[in-house]
């Protein structure tokens, strides 16, 4: 049988690694990873050999609670075994970043999955209030791989003059900035998808961020 299809076949790395399989499916291969890593639940799109999925809240019990409270966070399962398994998440774009002792700040929904080395918390961006809504994100500190998805290919920042990013197209960036919030009062035909009062996130000093092509996946029209 011949197919052009056939030119996506699995691609071989090295034990313990994640390796993207392509730019919209991570492959982890568990030999060498200690056995486990977490993943966010329900993003196994296959599995070869023996895995295991094993549900995981969203991190303990302290964090079950910041979650209740913040709306930040990530349902999770650990995923354990000696098989290759495969990840997704709606087709999104997939970003590999090896973290060496840096910590950075991640929107909870752009996570696919992490090494279970890496240190991770719920906490709220600096500068924000609670009228600000939604301005909890996760850090992530240590060594270890972290996997993050973006809806639309996105583009880094550095951040070496004030920066000012839309709160739903702002995917990480480095935990040693300085946040503010800037909240504008905006017509929904001119800026960003929603109307009425919009929030941007400000960040000053030395690092960079991730910004989404987008402000996110657009909202399923209720029928």
């Amino acid at each position: 049988m011949r197919s052009d299809l056939f030119t996506n076949a699995e691609r071989s790395g090295t034990p313990g690694k994640f390796l993207l399989q392509n730019p919209r499916m991570l492959k982890v291969d568990l030999r060498g990873t200690g056995g486990h890593f977490l993943a966010r639940q329900g993003s196994m799109v296959a599995y070869q050999g023996d895995v295991d999925f094993a549900y995981k809240g969203s991190g303990g019990i302290g964090k079950f609670f910041k979650k209740a409270l913040t709306g930040e966070g990530m349902p999770l399962m650990q995923v354990s075994g000696s098989g290759d398994v495969f990840l997704a998440a709606d087709a999104d774009e997939i970003f590999l970043f090896e973290l060496e002792g840096e910590s950075v700040t991640v929107n909870g929904s752009n996570v696919l999955a992490f090494e279970s080395s890496l240190e991770w918390d719920i906490k709220r961006v600096e500068g924000a209030s609670m009228l600000s809504g939604g301005l909890f994100n996760t850090t992530f500190s240590g060594h270890g791989v972290l996997a993050i998805t973006t809806y639309g290919t996105p583009v880094v920042l550095n951040v070496d003059v004030p920066t000012f990013v839309d709160m739903q197209s702002a995917v990480m960036w480095s935990s040693g900035l300085q946040s503010t919030i800037r909240k504008t009062a905006k017509l929904g035909a001119v800026v960003g998808r929603g109307s009425g009062e919009a929030y941007q996130l400000g960040l000053t000093g030395t690092g960079f961020v991730v910004v989404q092509a987008s402000e996110g996946h657009p909202p399923i029209p209720s029928s």
